[in-house]
C-alpha cells in the first residue's frame, strides 16, 4: 500500500474511533424530532409517499430531498435506535476526511508554488486533512444527527470540487458534468453550497492557475454558467422554503432591522474567524446579542477588512492567501445574517466546509514563515503535532457534551447568556424525562428572557395543563395565541385548554380558527367533531372527520377513530359500515396489525357490516397484541368480542365520551 493510501486509512480509522462514542449517545429533542422522532413519514423508510414527501416538502425550512430520504433508510434499517445514524455521520465524516485529503493531493500535483515544492506534499494534506478531521468546531455537524444534511453536503461538494480538479488536469468533459451532477446533489443535501462556483473560479486562480488575464477570466465565469443557474434555482427555492416554513424561518426586517444585520455581519463573520483558532466555549445555540456595541463592530471590520487586503496585496507572491480567506468568506456567505433565518448569531456546523480555507492559509503559511526562517523540519512538525493533539483532546471533551439532551443544553447554558432557545429546548428534555417542575421553570425563564417570543409561553403553557394548573396554563395559552395569532396549532392548544376549563363555545371558536389559518391542518376538525358529538350533531361531526381524512389520509388516530364513529354511532343516519371498514381497514395495514386500537375498529366495522367471523378474529387479534404490550384496559374489547360471538353489532352514544384528543 502506498504512501498517501496508508494515510488516508489512519485518518479514517483516527477519526472513526474519535468520534465512537457517539454511537451511545441520545436524540437531541432540537430538530431531530422534526426530521426523525416526530416525523411519522421519515419513520416508515423509503416509501412512494415518503419520496414524493421528501422532494416535494417545504415543511422542514429547507429543500434537501437527500437528506431526508437518508434519514428514511436509517429508520428503515435501524429503526428508532440512534446508533446507526450517529455512527453513520461519524462515516460520512470520515469519508469526507479522506476525500480532503485526495483533493489537496491532486491539486498541490497540479502547479504548486514554490513552498509546495520544497515541503512534502502528502504531509502538506494530511495536516490539512486532520485539522478538518479533528477540530472541535466541527463537532456539531457529526455528533448531531440533524445535521446529516452538513457532512453530506459536503461529500458531494468534495466530489465536486475533485470532478472539477481532474477536469482540468485531463481536459476531460465527462467530469466537468460529473462535478456538476455531485454539486446539484450536494445542494439536495444542504443548499449551503450555493456560493460553491465560486470556490472553483478561486481554485482556478490558484492552484490550478488558469487566469492569466481578464479575457481568461471571463471565459471561466462562462464555464460556471451551468453551476451558477444550478445555485440560483437552489437558492430560490430555499428562501421559499424558510419563507413559507411553519416555523417562519426568514425573520423579517421588523424583528431585526436592517442596520442591525449590517452591524452584525461582520461581527458573526469575525466570530467564525476567532472560534476557528480559538475553540472555546462551543455551543449550540449562540443567540442574536440585544445590543451590539460600535467598538466591536468597527473592531470586527478593521479585522475583516485588513485580512482581505492583506490578501489581495499578496494574492501574486502567495496566492494561496487569498483563495484560502475567500473561500472562507465565500462560503460563509449565505449564512452569515443578511438574510436571517432563525433567531441564532453564528453556528459551529456553518463553519464545517468554510473552515478549510482556514486551514489552507494557515498550513501553507506556516511552510513560507519556515523557509523564510529556517525553521527544521521536525520543528514545524511537532508543532504540526501539538496543534492537532490539542484538537483531539478538545474535540474529545466537546463531543461528549451532546451525549443527551439535559448534557447539550447544560453545557451551553454554561457557556452562553441570555438563551432562550436553549432553556425552551432543555425544558423539552426534562419534560420528555418527566421532570415537569423543573421544565416549567426553564420555560418560564425563557419566558422571561423574550417575552415576545410564543415558544416559552406555550411551552410553559402546555407543562402547567400536565401539572394541572390549568387556570394558570390558560392564561399563559392567551399570551402565546395573542403574540402569534397567525399560529394554527396556538389556536388549538387554546381550544383544548378552554374546552378543560367547561368553555365550549370559545374552544370551538379557537378550532376554528385554527383550522382556517391551515387547511393542510387536521387535528382542530378532529376536535370540532368530538364537540359536535357530544352535543348530538353527529352530521357535523362527521363531515369535520371526513374533512380530517382528507387532509391526513395516512393518519392512524384520524382514521381509526373515523372508522368508530361511522360503524358504532347509535345514530343510524350516519352510520356507513363500508366506510368504516374501508378506514379501518387502511389503518391496520399502516399499523401492520401492531395496535389493538386499531384491531378493535376493524372488529368494531366488520361487525356493522355482518362479518362476525372476520370481527371476532380482529378483536381477537386486539386482546393478544394488547397482552403483548402489557395493555391493562381491555375490558372493552372483550365486551365487543361477546357480543360479535352473539352476531351483534357495537353500538355506542358518542356524547358524553369524548376528552380532548392528544396531539
Amino acid at each position: 500500500m502506498s504512501q498517501p493510501r496508508r494515510l488516508a486509512l489512519l485518518l479514517a480509522v483516527a477519526t472513526v474511533a474519535l468520534y465512537l462514542p457517539v454511537a451511545w449517545f441520545s436524540f437531541c429533542v432540537y430538530d431531530d424530532s422534526l426530521y426523525i422522532t416526530e416525523n411519522p413519514t421519515v419513520q416508515a423508510g423509503v416509501t412512494w409517499v415518503g419520496l414524493k414527501y421528501a422532494f416535494t416538502t417545504l415543511a422542514v425550512c429547507n429543500w434537501h430531498p437527500l437528506t431526508l430520504v437518508s434519514h428514511m433508510i436509517d429508520c428503515g434499517v435501524f429503526g428508532l435506535n440512534p446508533a446507526g445514524p450517529h455512527l453513520e455521520n461519524a462515516l460520512i465524516h470520515a469519508a469526507n476526511v479522506v476525500l480532503l485529503f485526495a483533493l489537496l493531493l491532486r491539486l498541490t500535483s497540479l502547479r504548486p508554488d514554490a513552498s509546495a515544492r520544497q515541503a512534502n506534499k502528502i504531509w502538506l494534506a494530511t495536516f490539512i486533512a486532520a485539522l478538518f478531521a479533528w477540530h472541535p468546531m466541527h463537532v456539531e455537524s457529526v455528533a448531531w444527527i440533524s445535521e446529516r444534511k452538513d457532512v453530506l453536503s459536503t461529500f458531494f461538494a468534495l466530489l465536486a470540487l475533485l470532478n472539477y480538479a481532474k477536469y482540468v488536469q485531463e481536459n476531460s468533459r465527462r467530469n466537468f458534468w460529473w462535478s456538476l451532477v455531485c454539486f446539484a446533489l450536494g445542494l439536495m443535501a444542504k443548499p449551503m453550497l450555493v456560493t460553491l462556483p465560486c470556490v472553483l473560479l478561486l481554485l482556478d486562480f490558484w492552484p490550478l492557475q488558469r487566469i492569466s488575464n481578464f479575457r481568461a477570466a471571463a471565459a471561466l465565469v462562462r464555464e460556471k454558467i451551468p453551476f451558477f443557474l444550478i445555485s440560483a434555482a437552489a437558492s430560490v427555492v430555499t428562501f421559499l422554503a424558510q419563507s413559507q416554513s411553519a416555523s417562519n424561518a426568514v425573520v423579517s426586517t421588523v424583528l431585526v432591522p436592517l442596520h442591525y444585520r449590517l452591524k452584525n455581519a461582520p461581527v458573526a463573520g469575525a466570530e467564525y474567524l476567532c472560534k476557528t483558532f480559538w475553540p472555546a466555549k462551543l455551543a449550540i445555540f449562540y443567540p442574536l446579542p440585544e445590543h451590539i456595541p460600535a467598538a466591536q463592530v468597527a473592531a470586527a471590520v478593521t479585522a475583516l477588512v485588513c485580512f482581505s487586503f492583506v490578501a489581495l496585496w499578496l494574492h501574486r507572491a502567495r496566492p494561496y492567501l487569498l483563495t484560502g480567506w475567500l473561500w472562507f468568506v465565500g462560503m460563509l456567505v449565505p449564512v452569515i445574517g443578511l438574510v436571517q433565518v432563525g433567531g441564532a448569531q453564528i453556528a459551529d456546523r456553518y463553519n464545517y466546509l468554510p473552515s478549510v480555507g482556514i486551514f489552507i492559509i494557515v498550513t501553507f503559511a506556516a511552510l513560507d514563515l519556515a523557509a523564510r526562517w529556517k525553521i527544521s523540519g521536525k520543528i514545524l512538525g511537532a508543532l504540526a503535532a501539538v496543534i492537532l493533539f490539542a484538537c483531539l483532546v478538545t474535540t474529545e471533551k466537546q463531543i461528549w457534551h451532546w451525549q443527551n439532551s439535559e448534557t447539550l443544553f447544560r453545557h451551553a447554558l454554561a457557556v452562553t447568556t441570555d438563551n432562550d432557545i436553549v432553556r425552551n429546548n432543555f425544558g423539552v428534555a426534562l419534560e420528555q424525562e418527566g421532570r415537569l417542575a423543573e421544565a416549567a421553570e426553564q420555560y418560564r425563564a425563557a419566558a422571561r428572557l423574550e417575552p415576545d417570543r410564543y415558544q416559552g409561553h406555550h411551552n410553559l403553557a402546555n407543562a402547567l395543563d400536565r401539572l394541572g394548573r390549568h387556570a394558570e396554563a390558560l392564561a399563559e395559552h392567551r399570551v402565546a395565541v395573542q403574540i402569534a395569532p397567525e399560529v394554527q396549532f396556538l389556536h388549538h392548544c387554546l381550544g383544548l385548554s378552554l374546552l378543560a376549563a367547561g368553555q365550549t363555545n370559545a374552544a370551538l371558536a379557537e378550532f376554528s380558527a385554527a383550522a382556517k389559518l391551515d387547511a393542510h391542518y387536521p387535528w382542530p376538525h378532529v376536535e370540532m367533531a368530538k364537540i359536535y358529538l357530544r352535543a348530538g350533531r353527529d352530521a357535523e361531526a362527521v363531515e369535520e372527520l371526513r374533512a380530517a381524512v382528507r387532509i391526513a389520509p395516512n393518519d392512524v388516530g384520524i382514521l381509526s377513530y373515523t372508522a368508530l364513529v361511522l360503524a358504532a354511532n347509535e345514530n343510524a343516519a350516519v352510520r356507513n359500515g363500508r366506510s368504516a371498514f374501508a378506514l379501518a381497514a387502511k389503518a391496520n395495514v399502516l399499523t401492520s396489525g401492531s395496535r389493538p386500537d386499531v384491531l378493535d375498529a376493524l372488529g368494531v366495522a366488520c361487525a356493522e357490516l355482518g362479518k362476525f367471523d372476520e370481527a371476532q378474529m380482529a378483536a381477537q387479534q386486539a386482546l393478544e397484541v394488547a397482552t403483548a404490550l402489557k395493555l391493562n384496559k381491555t375490558e372493552p374489547i372483550r365486551q365487543r368480542l361477546e357480543l360479535y360471538k352473539n352476531h351483534q353489532p357495537w353500538r355506542q352514544s358518542f356524547l358524553a365520551t369524548n376528552p380532548p384528543a392528544e396531539n
